[in-house]
């Protein structure tokens, strides 16, 4: 068993949920043996000063926090507070009022695959101002929670050359969150790049391992923060973002990896991690089995593998669709090739530039898989009458478009599905989530 059981969810990327929501997620967490919570923040919560940034996206209050620590805490989970402190801040940097906070204020950063940030994304660690802004959000974000840590984020800083530049900010953000009485934790991959980084940290931060493929060397990783004398989590991911229906395959050997690796080297914690990229498509459906397969890893270690996730699932959503969903969840492996961090199917349907369809997705296998997709859908619209199933009814609907969104992307060129998914969408969302970020997510959608 890990000490620290976490789930962090990005309520960032378009999609914020409503306290309900949040509240049933605890619940659920909970009965999935966690024992903390982690919001992904970049933008997300109602910094006073800052409407600019945060005017349409719905954010979290002060005071909805405090709710949410306060029901975190009664039912034994610790709510970490979670606030991207260096890269990923495009939404406030291509703004006029933060633009000179920017390491480069007109974008055009190179990532690491090759494509372009078309917006600035990274502070400019050489101004004293970064850190004076920062101070200034921790100073009305950190009170709200009762937690001792702090993830103060710094991953992917992508503008910043100068990996000296980058250790010496990080150091200073790790000071910051110290003064207001944290203990800061932090993503690992930027240090992980520069190893002679690693024994330089300081020993009371908290390196978090991410990685989010079947075989991403969490081995290597782990043994290099154990050897420098680092409390550490492992970090793998619910493989549900950029796929249409999850990845569960892929999840699945993510997590035995991140279990393994962590167990081996005496990590602190096992934190899954659940994103949003591409505009949040995905419903909660789709990360169900990591969030609750998740939680058997870091309570059961290996022994997770042999518990049968599909009974867990009926027993979660109250309705006998367990099946239907990790059918759905292992519709990406008929897809030709694999690709790291998306589905096939995903970029199909978001039309990515450059994209071309792996030549095994031949139109007979794109009309096989639709097919597949069908009986899921006619399989869990049967459950959607909330008079008659209650709360399982929502999984069921998102279970319904899940089928629709990969029908969708089967047949890419029909307007009349595109138009039918994309006001789908709209109603799906709405269910458990609040209407900020919405538009941003739909002008990601294929129109028609």
């Amino acid at each position: 068993m890990f000490e620290a059981r976490g789930y962090m969810l990005d309520v960032s990327r378009d999609k914020v949920p409503t306290m309900s929501t949040l509240r049933q997620i605890v619940d659920l967490l909970k009965v999935c043996n966690y024992n903390q919570l982690q919001l992904y923040m970049e933008h997300s919560f109602r910094y006073s000063g800052h409407e600019a940034v945060w005017r349409d996206a719905s954010p979290l209050t002060p005071a909805e926090v405090r709710e949410l620590d306060c029901y975190c805490r009664m039912n034994d989970i610790e709510l970490v507070p979670n606030q991207n402190s260096f890269g990923h801040l495009e939404r406030w940097l291509r703004l006029p009022e933060y633009n000179h906070l920017a390491a480069m204020p007109k974008g055009g950063a190179i990532t690491p695959w090759g494509t372009v940030k078309k917006d600035p994304t990274t502070l400019n660690p050489a101004l004293p101002e970064s850190l004076e802004f920062l101070s200034g959000l921790y100073d009305e974000l950190l009170p709200c929670f009762g937690s001792k840590l702090f993830n103060v984020g710094c991953d992917e800083t992508f503008e910043i050359g100068d990996p000296e530049a980058y250790l010496g900010f990080l150091l200073k953000v790790f000071d910051l969150a110290r003064a207001r009485g944290h203990r800061p934790m932090f993503w690992g991959d930027i240090v992980l790049k520069h190893p002679e980084f690693v024994g330089r940290l300081p020993k009371d931060v908290i390196a978090l391992d991410w990685g989010y493929e079947g075989n991403h060397p969490f081995a290597d990783e782990a043994a290099r923060f154990r050897q420098a004398g680092l409390d550490f989590y492992v970090c793998p991911g619910t493989s549900s973002w950029n796929s249409l229906a999850g990845r569960v395959e892929n999840m699945r050997e993510n997590m035995a990896a991140a279990e393994a690796a962590g167990r081996m080297n005496g990590a602190k914690g096992f934190l899954v991690t659940d994103w949003g990229d591409g505009g949040h498509w995905q419903p909660l459906a789709a990360s169900l089995p990591g969030i609750v397969l998740g939680g058997w890893f870091a309570e059961y270690g290996a022994k997770a593998n042999k518990m049968d996730l599909e009974e867990a699932l009926d027993t979660v959503m109250g309705v006998p669709l367990g099946g239907t969903l990790l059918r759905l969840g292992t519709l990406y492996l008929r897809g030709g090739a694999l690709r790291a961090n998306a589905s096939e199917l995903y970029r199909i349907l978001a039309g990515d530039r450059g994209y071309s369809r792996h030549p095994n997705l031949t139109d007979p296998v794109l009309a096989e898989i639709s097919a597949v997709a069908e009986g899921c859908r006619h399989a869990a619209a049967a459950f959607a009458s909330p008079t008659i199933y209650g709360t399982g009814a929502m999984w069921a609907e998102e279970i319904v478009y899940m089928a629709n969104l990969i029908d969708a992307a089967c047949h890419r060129r029909d307007s009349r599905r595109l138009g039918a998914i994309r006001e789908e969408h709209r109603r799906i969302w709405l269910l458990r989530n609040r209407p900020g970020g919405l538009e941003d997510s739909l002008a990601k959608m294929p129109r028609f």
